[in-house]
């Protein structure tokens, strides 16, 4: 049906032997079309193909809830707004009604009270998919009037009495009857409101201000939480824990490629007019590995995790950065360099949690977070022993100055000076514009120091390898 020729009254509607699903037969339904189709389910998930997906697909066909378990920044709320891709297109429902009334069974009394009055005639609206979505952040403060409702004080004073189901202005569970209600932080909701959760999800039964109302919901109930927060005693009531079908444990990129791919396609794509951006495949590895470094470091809190969004605001600073000193010398070619990962500093304090005890700053655990990226991704391309002839020439006297600042045509300059860095330069691609032999020897003089083959001086914002 097309909206011009979806029928408009409840009579019309009836004769075109249209079918109302449950939330959950049309999520089933859809979803094994979606599978018959080899359609992707959840268009932007990285990672979760053989591992998350499946379990979720699996509660779906099962008609149960979710509870999504893991730590910040593992795309838990993104995969519940996705789940609104296996609604139909547009439902009916009654028109006016405040929580979607099924035109053929509306529980509300309202829309009773409408269908009684115009029968066949009654007017209906069609709901589409986007608009059957409600989300609420738990905190402490929320109330059971918000998530169920309250009396309205408006309508009491119009003249209804107090045990009229009119009086009742519905909270954001009700108004999503017949859709999809997602809870994030499931455990800080205060034990009495995951009571009044646990009645809608269970017994249906929805009561304010002492008036009971049989209101049998519709609802399709995702929730998340933390794995901590959720396993503790104390902070979510055991009977709501049982009503959760499945529990699906949702986890971190567990390969660097997936970290990139995430990282490449969430970062924000801020072009320059007159900059062409190329980041060569190691800069986007060290940045990747230096997360993952994070997320095992007894330096660093695992309790509250390291998020994906460390890799991406890094990847943004790290090409900021570059761009900037490609704008102040004037060159069209910006190429990140290992000098430049001093901007993560800054984009990564922030996101985590030092565990160390005594007096440990931020900034040496992320300079020790980035020293070990590059270390460890040299080691995947090289190893040591491969530049014999470079180190030769250094014991020699050999020294090369790089800086964040340096022009890229200095960098070729050296590059002409020095033996047995042509092979590993093309091992990298690293051809192609000075900017990019630029990054690659500096990512190759800084892994050769890592592994204690030159030294290195730091002074006035210049650096130079020496033996």
């Amino acid at each position: 049906m097309t909206i011009t020729t979806r029928p408009r009254t409840l009579g019309e509607l009836r004769d075109t032997g249209y079918q109302v699903l449950s939330v959950k037969e049309e999520m089933r339904k859809n979803l094994i079309q979606k599978i018959r189709d080899g359609e992707e389910l959840f268009p932007g998930i990285i990672g979760y193909e053989d591992t998350v997906i499946p379990q979720i697909e699996n509660a779906i066909l099962s008609g149960q809830d979710i509870i999504f378990l893991g730590e910040r920044g593992q795309a838990k709320t993104r995969i519940a707004r996705s789940l609104v891709n296996l609604l139909d297109e547009y439902v009916p429902a009654i028109a006016g009604s405040e929580i979607n009334d099924d035109p053929f069974e509306p529980i509300s009394k309202a829309g009773r009270d409408k269908i009684a009055e115009f029968g066949d005639r009654t007017e209906i609206e069609w709901i589409p998919r986007d608009r059957r979505y409600g989300e609420k952040l738990a905190t402490p403060d929320i109330t059971i009037s918000d998530l169920v409702g309250e009396v309205d004080p408006v309508r009491v004073a119009e003249g209804r009495y107090l045990s009229d189901e009119l009086t009742i202005h519905y909270g954001m569970i009700p108004r999503t009857n017949r859709g999809i209600f997602c809870i994030n932080e499931l455990p800080d909701l205060a034990e009495r409101i995951q009571v009044g959760l646990l009645n809608i999800m269970e017994e249906r039964d929805v009561q304010i201000r002492g008036y009971k109302i049989r209101l049998p919901l519709d609802v399709y109930v995702v929730a998340s939480a933390n794995p901590e927060d959720y396993t503790n005693r104390g902070r979510i009531i055991t009977p709501l824990k049982d009503r959760v079908g499945s529990e699906i444990r949702t986890h971190y990129p567990l390969t660097i490629d997936h970290e990139i791919t995430i990282m490449e396609e969430e970062s924000s794509k801020m072009l320059t007019d007159g900059l062409d951006v190329t980041v060569p495949q190691f800069m986007k590895e060290i940045v990747a590995e230096i997360t993952h470094l994070a997320r095992r470091s007894n330096d660093i809190s695992q309790r509250s995790g390291v998020s994906v969004r460390v890799s991406v605001a890094n990847y943004e600073n790290v090409l900021s950065n570059a761009s900037r000193r490609a704008l102040r010398l004037k060159e069209r070619q910006v190429v990140p360099r290992v000098s430049d990962l001093d901007a993560i500093i800054a984009s990564t304090s922030g996101k985590i949690e030092l565990d160390a005890v005594g007096d440990v700053k931020e900034e040496r655990v992320v300079r020790k977070l980035i020293n070990g990226a590059i270390m460890s991704v040299f080691g995947e391309y090289f190893e040591p022993k491969e530049f014999e002839q470079l180190v030769a020439g250094f014991e020699r006297g050999l020294n090369v100055q790089v800086g964040n600042d340096m022009p890229s045509m200095e960098y070729v300059t050296q590059l002409s000076k020095v033996g047995g860095l042509s092979k590993a330069i093309d091992k990298l691609n690293g051809r192609g514009n000075p900017a990019l032999i630029a990054s690659t020897i500096e990512f190759i003089l800084e892994g050769l120091h890592l592994n204690r083959r030159l030294n290195k001086d730091e002074v006035g914002g210049k650096t130079r390898y020496r033996r």
